[in-house]
This record gives structure tokens, sequence and C-alpha cells, in this order.
């Protein structure tokens, strides 16, 4: 979850990424898009089911965001599926890219902000989740909602 406060609004939220891998450490980015990208995503054109992020060359870049064309923006509109540059401190950007290699472990984009009129990306350091690992989180789940539902009858 984003940084709850004044001037922040949810857009969206990988929960595929919270099903399938184990989120290790959590990292805020900015992201890098044209006039009529934002107004896309302000009117709710913006799908990140498959996204994934990868340092190359030194830069932070997102694969498989899909940003719809907006309506009213003719040729001013970009590539939906184009690649786009998440900024962070070069610092960040290097540690993150020597973790992931090092440990083996994945850049997940997990959700996507308002931070005071600035679109933002949270990014997860992720590990993938093996079958047994998401059985026992629905097991958990199903568990968590019974006993919710046994107090509520309770106290009812």
């Amino acid at each position: 979850m984003p940084p709850a406060g004044k001037g922040t609004k949810q857009i969206a939220v990988n929960r595929k990424a919270l099903h399938d891998y184990f989120v290790l450490d959590r990292f805020e980015a900015g992201i890098e898009l044209t006039g009529t990208e934002v107004k896309s995503i302000r009117t709710g054109g913006l799908n990140m089911k498959d996204c994934y992020a990868r340092v190359k060359n030194g830069e932070l870049w997102i694969h498989g965001m899909h940003i719809s064309p907006y309506k009213q923006g003719s040729y001013f509109n970009a590539d939906p599926d184009r690649d786009k540059r998440l900024l962070m401190h070069k610092r960040e950007i290097t540690r993150l890219g020597s973790r992931v290699q090092q440990e083996g472990l994945a850049l997940v984009p997990l959700s996507l902000y308002f931070k005071n009129s600035l679109v933002k990306v949270e990014l997860g350091l992720c590990k993938g989740k093996k079958l047994y690992d998401k059985r026992n989180d629905a097991a958990e789940k199903s568990a968590r909602r019974e006993i919710d539902r046994k107090l509520k009858e309770a106290n009812a």
C-alpha cells in the first residue's frame, strides 16, 4: 500500500503480484509519462496485471504496463505498451539491480498512485511463491474469514 496521507490517491493495485510473490521490501519510484498517458490513467485506462521492472544500462524500466490511448489525444498518444522509465536515485537503482542479480529476486510493481499530482509506482523486491505456499495462504485466509464470521454471529 502507498504511504497513506494527504494528497495520496490510489490508482491501481497489482493483486496478482501479491498472490504470486512474497514481498521482501518495498520502494517508491516516479514514472516518466506523457500528458495523454496521465489523462488516460485518471480515467482508469490502466492494466498492470503482467508487468515487471528491470534494470537495464543503469536505468530502471517497467515492461508490460498497458496504458490505453486517451480518447481525445489524437496524434499525441504514445504507444500503449511502450516501456516506461522509472525514476529513482542512481545508488538505489544499482543496489536493486545487484540484489536482483545475486539473490534471484524479481522487481514487481505492486501499485500505482497519485502523490501530490505526481504519479508514483510502488515497487516490490519479491521472491516467487511455490504452489504449496499459495495453498497455505488460501487456507489461512479462509480460516480468518470463518473466525470473523463466527465472532460476528456471536456478537449479533
